[in-house]
């Protein structure tokens, strides 16, 4: 199972909105087929498994780190290959969280006589799937917040300079985390200041759907990210307030503008994000900021993972910009709590990453 877990991974920012899989084949303590889901659309972990160990699967174990699907998708139902395959056992990570398949495949494969396990390695089956999961039960993308910030907690001058903060190797790891996400989302503020590209630039990479929040369409049609739109992907979510001649000049540009409601007189980023899952296929949204946008994401309990660079600098002033802005909380145990955080030395910088902890009922009220 760790090495169906290690194989499931290579499919990373290739097959969403599926989940990442891994399968091995064993025969007799020997290893005759490994496989996993390498591209969206593409046969699953089980069949490429399967087909390298041909008849050597009659009597086998099939290791797999998710319940294998028995519904017709993209690719007919893996159950049915398990079958003819003559695979004697299969043993599961995890039981698939879609309603389509949750415990139908185990099912279908007991009821023809094939012994089945459940539970391997579930922790780290969990992680691999967590926002596969986010996105089929909750139909929303599992949100990160990444940010980097100086010593002091300051991600901008009182110029509003920001170029640069992290150093190269931060930057390079930001890069492959955009490649690995199906979206970036940034405030329109963030685009008139940066005039960003929000592009992975790293080789193989892929670009990720680029999305700006903009609550009356206050983006230049000369920014990079409309020059660019028929090139990347690029939406503008907006609402009524936004004006219909600058949302058609967009549009004629490539750029897709998008109408949301308001909370508290911006886009209201719930909304956004059920469109983005349901319409788009987005699994997992970078916030990229700023940060408005940060504190938004926040109250509304979109971001499940933070990644914060710090780099050894102190810039100090009264006026330079802190990562989350907003109005904040009033009271310290209503503030966003962070669990599992892991530092990792990134060249000169710090890298933090933790995980969002899921708010109480009794504190946060309408605001988590």
């Amino acid at each position: 199972m760790e090495l169906a877990l290690r194989l499931a991974w290579r499919g990373e920012g290739r097959v969403e909105p599926n989940p990442m899989v891994g399968a091995v084949v064993v025969s007799g303590g020997v290893l005759v087929g490994q496989g996993w889901h390498g591209v969206f659309g593409g046969p699953h972990a089980e069949v490429i498994a399967l087909e390298e160990a041909g008849e050597k699967a009659r009597g086998a174990t099939l290791w797999v780190t998710l319940e294998p699907c028995s519904h017709h998708g993209k690719t007919p139902p893996c159950v049915q290959t398990i079958l003819n395959s003559g695979v004697a056992r299969v043993v599961v990570g995890v039981v698939d969280p879609n309603p389509k398949v949750s415990g139908r495949g185990i099912q279908a494969l007991r009821e023809a006589g094939v012994e089945v396990h459940v539970g391997c390695l579930e922790e780290e089956g969990e992680e691999l799937i967590r926002w596969f999961r986010k996105w089929v039960c909750e139909g929303i993308p599992y949100g990160y917040a990444k940010w980097a910030m100086t010593l002091d907690g300051k991600i901008a001058t009182s110029t509003r300079d920001s170029k640069w903060i992290s150093g190269a190797q931060s930057r390079k790891l930001v890069h492959q985390l955009r490649s690995d996400v199906d979206a970036i989302l940034v405030g329109v503020g963030t685009v008139c200041q940066d005039d960003p590209r929000l592009t992975s630039r790293i080789e193989g990479g892929r670009n990720p759907l680029r999305v700006v929040v903009d609550t009356s369409l206050r983006i230049s049609p000369e920014c990079r990210l409309v020059q660019t739109a028929r090139e990347v992907p690029t939406v503008v979510a907006t609402t009524s307030t936004g004006e219909a001649e600058k949302r058609d000049l967009l549009e004629s540009l490539g750029v897709e503008v998008r109408e949301f409601g308001e909370v508290h007189g911006r886009v209201d980023l719930r909304s956004l994000a059920r469109w983005l899952a349901g319409d788009k296929g987005v699994t997992r949204l970078l916030f990229e900021g700023g940060a408005e946008v940060f504190f938004s994401a926040f109250a509304a309990s979109l971001v499940d993972e933070v990644w914060v660079f710090i780099a050894p600098k102190v810039i100090g002033g009264r006026d330079a910009l802190g990562a989350v802005g907003g109005h904040g909380w009033e009271w310290m145990n209503q503030g966003v709590k962070i669990e599992d955080v892991r530092a990792t030395s990134v060249g000169e910088d710090q890298l933090l990453i933790g995980r969002i902890q899921p708010p109480s009922p009794s504190i946060g009220g309408e605001s988590r």
